[in-house]
């Protein structure tokens, strides 16, 4: 097993991005002190990372997890999202999950998603963006964006696509938590286990089936899975300054300002 950063720099203050390539199989790492939530270096480093190892030729599919054994994801860092101070500010960092979306979905290999514990907003996309994605029981997700006062706008193409209009509409709109066998029945999940060390057996087991597929054959799947999302990089520009806009809002700093406290 080769371990290596995936770009120079890769560690960021108080979060890091890590690859880790063998046997075909290249596994990326984010991890943040905060339940793992993704601070504009630690998206912009990841979205570079996955680019990366989508590149390498050494790894034929991609496995994409988190740190530790809590949460999967927290979404977007709150103590980021109440000091942006303009619009352009806020498009940049709204940005930074739609340039993680792109690479995962435009990377020439398969995607696996490992959620190994809750997961919100942007993590939620994440994992929607995965080509399989594998998760716990205790795995349940939610988007929290209405509650502080924005949307999920940014992430809400991909997660659309993945689970449907009509489950997208009812996240959105309840921010509350949806179980893993929710999450499961929408295809937001792959596959659900009972815990983390049957469900890493399971992923091991795919990830060296497809490390020893055909790349050809599994490039040309990719494409079709994500067909008619080639626009989507204009698409999500627009979603970010949207969101970038509205987190301006008296409404919105405020909402943040409540969650942040109760971290």
């Amino acid at each position: 097993m080769l371990t290596r950063p995936a770009v120079p720099g890769t560690g960021v203050a108080g979060g890091d991005v890590s690859v880790a390539l063998g046997d075909g199989i290249g596994t990326i790492t984010f991890s943040h002190p905060k339940s793992n939530s993704l601070p504009a270096a630690l998206l912009r480093r990841l979205a570079e990372a996955i680019t990366w190892v989508g590149k390498d030729p050494a790894a034929r599919v991609i496995v994409l997890r988190s740190g530790g054994t809590g949460p999967f994801c927290a979404g977007a860092s709150f103590d980021e999202l109440v000091d942006i101070a303009s619009v352009e500010q806020g498009e940049e960092f709204f940005s930074g999950f739609a340039r993680v979306i792109l690479a995962m979905i435009r990377a020439p290999k398969l995607v696996l998603v490992r959620v190994h514990g809750r997961t919100a907003g942007g993590g939620v996309g994440i994992a929607a963006a995965g080509d399989y994605t594998f998760a716990v029981k205790s795995a349940s997700a939610k988007l929290s964006e209405l509650a502080v006062g924005i949307g999920p706008f940014v992430v809400g193409p991909v997660i659309r696509r993945r689970i449907g209009d009509g489950p997208f509409a009812a996240m959105a709109v309840d921010a509350d938590w949806r179980d893993a066998a929710w999450g499961e029945r929408h295809a937001l999940y792959a596959q659900v286990f009972d815990d983390v060390a049957t469900m890493d057996a399971a992923i091991n087991a795919l990830a060296g089936t497809l490390a020893a597929s055909n790349p050809d054959a599994m490039r040309a799947m990719k494409t079709i899975f994500w067909q008619g999302t080639e626009s989507w990089d204009a698409l999500l520009a627009e979603r970010a300054r949207m969101s970038g806009t509205l987190v301006l809002s008296d409404f919105t700093r405020a909402a943040i300002a409540k969650f942040r406290s109760r971290g």
